[in-house]
């Protein structure tokens, strides 16, 4: 092959050389790296909602929040007012609401700061309880919640009151006051 019949591959090479040349001259060739401060969301939502299924297909759990923010550097998932619903056959729900709330990144802890109410509606057989504390941890895999903090215990018209609580709220039910335990109670 000849000078004449390789002038296309030429002019091709001679292009190449000048738009790199050009690129290296402008700067276009530079890819610009934004830096992400430590603990940014990677992403939020408003009006959250999930609902959580058993083997068999019945609802296990819910959690709505008025907003959550994931955070990519952690793991750790932020709610503003979560509101959570454990159900077990043929009781009411459990229902737990914060005013904030944090999830870890394998979502098996759920820390919920501020003031924390745990209601069980009354039915047949079990009795209306509602448990005011703060500062409370749950396990939703294992439903089970524990906390350090003042507790209290109203299963109208008996009031119980303590430092410390440990609760599961599945079949077994089991709920324990750990220190300075004092109630008011309505006798027939």
């Amino acid at each position: 092959m000849t000078l004449k019949e390789n002038r296309v591959y030429l002019y091709v090479i001679i292009i190449a050389a000048m738009s790199w040349w050009l690129a290296k001259l402008t700067g276009l060739d530079e890819t610009e790296r934004t830096i992400i401060p430590p603990h940014s969301p990677d992403y939020f939502s408003k009006g959250y909602i999930k609902w959580e299924m058993n083997e068999l297909g019945t609802l296990k759990s819910k959690l709505l929040s008025d907003e959550i923010t994931h955070y990519s550097d952690d793991g750790t998932t932020h709610m503003v007012n979560p509101l959570m619903f454990f159900y077990n056959e043929n009781m009411p729900p459990w229902i737990i609401k914060s005013e904030t709330g944090i999830l870890s990144g394998d979502g098996k802890d759920l820390l919920l700061n501020g003031k924390v109410t745990v209601n069980r509606d009354k039915a047949e057989g079990v009795s209306q309880l509602i448990i005011n504390t703060s500062m409370l941890k749950v396990k939703p895999e294992s439903s089970y919640a524990e906390t350090n903090e003042w507790a209290e215990l109203i299963s109208p018209p008996n009031r119980t009151t303590g430092t410390g609580m440990k609760l599961v709220f599945a079949k077994p039910i089991h709920l324990e006051l750990l220190a300075n335990v004092k109630g008011e109670y309505e006798t027939k």
